[in-house]
């Protein structure tokens, strides 16, 4: 036997029935207009005015911190000054005046680019000796650090950044051996000549600038001279061999 159930009736917001909720509609309501007050525009129509108005207005594009032209050269604000390299490098080309007040201010972008283009001439010639010239570099700089401070004692004034800048300056007669290598045949004997040529070469300019810049006496010009001597012998066996 089939149950009854309960069902309440159904009540109408407005009261009548559901025909009446058809035909009830909303009376249109106007879009919002902004307040006509003047010390508080609105931005999205009035942009011009709020810019003119307001204390906090952004200074125009262009003028004053945000102007390009006043930005550094992008090697300047890295540290490179390419002027001082230059002078640098044709301080070298003599090494019976190399100017040592030119060095006084200590850099790497000098020597990392006479390692690079070390490098880059030795890998033209077939040989790939990055790795080996950064590391090599290393050791010797600080085993020149080491030996001039043992001979200097406490007048030592040689720290490791100015030893790494100045022996790396120095490699520049290394690097125009290794340029001038490629067009030397293989085999020629008089390659050992020439690169005794440029060995002394380097081993003079950095003796004089270690002695001069590290307030160093003149007594100890001969070892450190013998110090310079093998490291700058060591890397133009890379050339040779």
């Amino acid at each position: 036997m089939a149950k009854e159930f309960n069902v309440p009736p159904v009540v109408f917001p407005s009261g009548g029935n559901p025909g009446n909720s058809l035909n009830h509609r909303r009376t249109p309501v106007a879009p919002f207009t902004p307040p006509k007050n003047p010390n508080l525009p609105f931005m999205s129509f009035d942009i011009g005015v709020a810019a003119s108005s307001s204390s906090f207005s952004a200074p125009p594009i262009g003028i004053g911190n945000g102007s390009f032209d006043d930005e550094l050269p992008l090697l300047e604000e890295l540290g490179i000054n390419t002027r001082q390299i230059w002078r640098k490098t044709v301080s070298i080309m003599n090494p019976f005046r190399v100017d040592s007040n030119l060095y006084e201010d200590s850099d790497l972008s000098g020597p990392f680019i006479f390692l690079m283009a070390f490098g880059l001439f030795q890998l033209l010639a077939g040989k790939l000796h990055f790795g080996i010239l950064l590391g090599w570099v290393s050791v010797a700089s600080l085993f020149l650090y080491v030996v001039f401070n043992m001979l200097a004692g406490k007048n030592g004034n040689l720290d490791l950044y100015r030893c790494l800048s100045l022996l790396g300056y120095c490699m520049f007669p290394i690097v125009i051996l290794s340029a001038f290598s490629l067009f030397i045949p293989q085999g020629w004997n008089g390659i050992f000549v020439i690169t005794g040529v440029f060995v002394l070469w380097s081993t003079r300019v950095c003796t004089r600038l270690l002695v001069e810049l590290a307030s160093c006496g003149d007594e100890h010009k001969g070892l450190i001279a013998y110090a310079c001597f093998l490291i700058y012998m060591l890397f133009s066996f890379l050339v040779i061999f």
